[in-house]
């Protein structure tokens, strides 16, 4: 966890980019990560400098050449350059056009040819660039948090229904999903890559041995586990840089329209899938995949997404994914035909039903999270449900956090904790906040996966007065009403 000390050198570079003409969020956090990734560059030569001298030769690929002209590059040298139109300079006309050039070793610098250098004042830059510079990065833990609070302050939503995960309901579903070194992981809508920085840090919390073994593991968890998609360039940069500042140097982040025909046939590629794809919008018949529309007849983007994580799973593959709750009544030939298909042709394994509040300030859309498995073959026995009424934070826009450890105020490690023993929730009664369906009853409901189909309330008996006693009550009422206002017309008189 980064210190308030930290967040606090944070907010003001923050507020030097809007004091200095850039008052749009992602811009901010597209030109700091630009700057971020300057500075990375020259922390890995330097890296490099000190193994070289160590072993008495010379740098194997260096990053920076040694003549004058590379090495004025360096963030090092750089920073220290007096004046500041002339590292303004340096930094527009060179060290920029640099970076974009790179084309290899890093996902990061594959997205960066597109890139847009906006700073518009060298006194801004000077600027950032001590205040960056100020803050301690040594540690990949601090570098990681950092970039994530600087996301967390991206408080706008996105077009076309996008926009920002919690953090903590992303760290529940990775918890649930429990991802293995051997798994290959994908978020096909990945933005931030919210989802796989979250997969990477739960394998190097339980699995830091198996995925460091020997140079095969370690090149499979940088370059062979991660997968991500998005068609918004600005957001490859981001989430390739989220993913370099966690530890994983080579992601596969792609430019790729998911669910467009120019990426139909893709299928059976991955394990795990975690994933909030845009809600919102529907689309054109010609434009999206054949192959997804053989799956369900529909324009609308939510239904098209599950259609494609059960393409994109290897059989066996597993997925926990967000949905908004049309999805799990809707009534339409779409809706029913996906949700049959999830219930008898693979195998549903649960469902946490979201309290509406849960991406305020953003949206109000209630949602739920689905978790199955591609099986081709059916499995669907039971469905675990559970009704998540508290999730740690206020429920309102403020979104201010309670307290932790009290159920009342924090049911996630309790739908952990369940989740994990689901298999002894048969003995649990509808009235409690977790409990099975067999498949039978929700076949029977049309494949209605709501909830609150299934759910039972409990309603507290109250005890009425009798009528005559409340009549009763009434008179004696009306009667002092009336000598209150022939005593008041005494007085008038």
């Amino acid at each position: 966890m980064i210190t308030g000390e930290i967040k606090s050198q944070v907010d003001q570079i923050w507020n030097a980019f809007w004091s200095g003409g850039i008052s749009n969020p992602l811009e901010v956090i597209e030109q700091m990560t630009y700057l971020l990734f300057i500075k990375r560059l020259d922390e890995l030569h330097t890296v490099q400098e000190k193994k070289a001298n160590r072993l008495g030769r010379p740098i194997d690929k260096p990053v920076f050449g040694p003549s004058p002209e590379q090495q004025r590059l360096r963030w090092s040298v750089f920073r220290q350059l007096g004046d500041a139109k002339t590292m303004y300079e340096v930094v527009a006309e060179k060290v920029f056009p640099f970076i974009k050039s790179l084309g290899e070793g890093s996902t990061y610098a594959t997205h960066m040819k597109d890139a847009r250098f906006t700073i518009p004042t060298a006194a801004l830059l000077a600027k950032v660039v001590d205040m960056l510079d100020a803050i301690p990065m040594d540690d990949r833990d601090t570098k990681g948090d950092l970039y994530e609070y600087m996301l967390g302050k991206i408080a706008s939503a996105g077009q076309n229904g996008q926009f920002r995960t919690p953090r903590h309901i992303i760290k529940l579903m990775v918890d649930m999903m429990a991802p293995k070194p051997s798994d290959t992981i994908c978020d096909p809508a990945c933005g931030t890559a919210g989802f796989l920085v979250a997969a990477a840090e739960y394998l190097q919390a339980h699995h830091q041995a198996a995925i460091y073994a020997d140079a095969a593991a370690a090149r499979r968890f940088n370059s062979d586990t991660f997968h991500g998609f998005d068609f918004d360039s600005t957001m490859l940069r981001v989430g390739s840089m989220n993913m370099l500042l966690h530890g994983v140097e080579n992601p596969a982040i792609e430019n790729r329209d998911s669910l467009s025909q120019g990426h139909a046939g893709v299928e059976g590629q991955f394990s795990l899938i975690l994933a909030n794809p845009p809600f919102a919008g529907s689309l054109d018949y010609e434009s999206t995949a054949k192959d997804l529309q053989a799956m369900v007849k529909t324009k609308k983007t939510e239904l098209l997404f599950l259609a494609l994580f059960l393409r994109l799973l290897k059989p066996g593959g597993r997925a926990a994914v967000i949905v908004p709750d049309g999805v799990l009544f809707g009534s339409s030939n779409a809706h029913k035909t996906l949700r049959r298909t999830l219930v008898e042709d693979h195998k549903l394994d649960g469902i946490v039903s979201m309290p509406s509040g849960v991406f305020r300030p953003y949206a109000g859309v209630s949602t739920a999270i689905l978790f199955f498995t591609r099986t081709d073959s059916g499995g669907t026995d039971h469905v675990w449900f559970y009704d998540m009424q508290a999730d740690g934070y206020s429920l309102d826009d403020k979104r201010n956090a309670l307290d932790q450890a009290r159920h009342e105020t924090n049911n996630l490690p309790d739908v952990l904790r369940r989740w994990q023993q689901r298999s002894a929730e048969a003995s649990r009664t509808r009235t409690e906040q977790s409990f099975l369906v067999p498949k039978a009853e929700i076949a029977g409901n049309d494949y209605d996966l709501s909830i609150n189909r299934y759910k039972q309330i409990v309603y507290a008996e109250v005890q009425h007065e009798s009528p005559k006693k409340i009549l009763a009550e009434l008179k004696a009422l009306e009667a002092e009403i009336l000598k209150g206002m022939e005593e008041l017309e005494g007085m008038l008189q």
